[in-house]
């Protein structure tokens, strides 16, 4: 624990960003419809919402205002294997598919690639120790640190993504109750996702209320979409576990912001047009740049920002998102950019009006 020169205020405790969510409020499923699900609007200034469905974002957006999505692309990287015992093992693969680094033995095919994820087994595993998946998958552990997150060499023969397809599984958060099935695959993917983006262990929820007709109607009303790269990993799902959240320290995620967005922002920036993250992982991809590059500018790196409320936002003015988890870092982010008691008054009325919650529920949009 980190020492402080003042006493936490209660925007620095966890315990003022809990709330009581209704099991039932939990979405098990997406909406039939993509952008059919319901939409809660907050106003930055005052705090006022209001209630509406998601297609009627043309007609909520500021004018002028700047879409920023995340184009990543979730893999199929919950991964079910053995020990040579016979024990079995489950592991949540974290380093994005797109950022390893193979090496290839020419004589035998196997590539293999320094990785980390989180690795379940009924005996904490030691350096040297196996774990197959499939004929064609396997790693070897080099270390092991706290709550399951394992750094390993992953071994494999053929091309790795296709090998995923096979036999993951898409890594649904813990609180959906029921076993992914195939319709997963494509429900728990944004439409705009690319296949060379691919390593997510989340998906950026805020976009998958988006459909191509949407996307349309927005380019036809005139409001630009630009993208940005967040792989979803445990920077973003890793609870916060300190009482006072000054102590809380972000695990490192991969952002990537290409040139054309880089001038995109700042162009919106200069015209005082507004810049709308589409998810908090666009939003802390956009903030990020800014903190770890000095300046809005092309950047591909890693970044463990965590925003908090205090924080200046350089970059964001408004941001689409789902209902987030009660006490989690991405309710804090958005105690930041609105205050936590409009956040919280906001949350209350959701709960209370039946938006469901999570990542297959409803969205807000922060204006």
């Amino acid at each position: 624990m980190l020492s402080h020169a003042t006493p936490p205020a209660p925007d620095d405790l966890l315990e003022s960003y809990r709330f009581e969510l209704p099991p039932e409020r939990i979405a098990e499923r997406p909406c039939r419809k993509r952008d059919a699900c319901r939409l809660l609007t907050l106003d930055r200034a005052g705090g006022a919402t209001g209630h509406a469905v998601f297609s009627d974002l043309p007609d909520l957006l500021p004018p002028g205002a700047l879409l920023v999505v995340n184009d990543t692309k979730v893999a199929p990287v919950r991964l079910f294997g053995q020990k040579p015992s016979g024990g079995a093992a489950e592991l949540l693969l974290l380093t994005p598919v797109a950022l390893l680094a193979p090496t290839v033995d020419a004589a035998t095919g196997w590539a293999s690639a320094q990785a980390a994820g989180l690795l379940r087994v009924s005996r904490p595993p030691r350096p040297g120790d196996r774990i197959d998946f499939a004929p064609d998958l396997h790693l070897t552990v080099t270390s092991r640190g706290a709550f399951g997150h394992t750094d390993f060499v992953l071994s494999w023969r053929g091309r790795l993504p296709d090998i995923l397809s096979r036999i993951g599984h898409i890594p649904l958060p813990p609180y959906i109750r029921r076993a992914d099935d195939a319709a997963d695959r494509e429900t728990y993917q944004t439409v705009y996702a690319r296949d060379d983006k691919l390593g997510s262990a989340a998906a950026p929820t805020a976009g998958l209320h988006f459909t191509e007709e949407l996307l349309a109607a927005l380019a036809g009303r005139g409001f630009e979409r630009v993208a940005v790269t967040c792989h979803v990993g445990i920077g973003t799902f890793s609870p916060v576990r300190v009482a006072d959240i000054r102590d809380h320290a972000m695990h490192k995620e991969w952002i990537e912001v290409p040139a054309e967005t880089a001038a995109a922002v700042r162009a919106a920036k200069a015209e005082g047009r507004p810049v709308v993250a589409v998810g908090t992982t666009a939003a802390r991809a956009l903030e990020g740049v800014v903190r770890e590059a000095g300046e809005m500018t092309a950047f591909a790196g890693e970044t463990d920002i965590f925003i908090r409320p205090g924080y200046l936002f350089r970059v964001v003015d408004g941001m689409v998102t789902n209902f987030h988890l009660p006490g989690s870092s991405l309710v804090i982010m958005l105690a930041a950019l609105v205050g936590r008691q409009n956040l919280l008054a906001a949350y209350g009325q959701a709960i209370a009006s039946g938006y469901r919650f999570f990542s297959y529920g409803d969205a807000m949009l922060v204006r």
